[in-house]
């Protein structure tokens, strides 16, 4: 009875967790976009030209978010 709990609690906390690292990810994605796109279309941000750092930030928001959605498709918190 209680490893039944267990195994539901965990998968529970487990989906709950995946849904949070996909819309993460998606955040994080997006943000990374549009540091791409005010760099490639030279919107200001906050008052400046974007430049070359703009970019690696981006890169680092895509790259991020791409981990955080696979972490959460893979669905591996629990060490058993």
């Amino acid at each position: 009875m209680v490893e039944e709990y267990e195994k539901k609690r965990r998968r529970q906390v487990g989906t709950m967790r995946a849904i949070m690292d996909y819309a993460m990810g998606i955040v994080f994605v997006l943000v990374g976009l549009f540091f791409f796109y005010a760099f490639f279309t030279k919107t200001p941000i906050m008052g400046r030209e974007p430049g070359g750092l703009d970019v690696a930030i981006g890169v680092l928001f895509v790259v991020y978010g791409v981990w955080r959605v696979y972490r959460g498709y893979r669905k591996n918190y629990f060490k058993e």
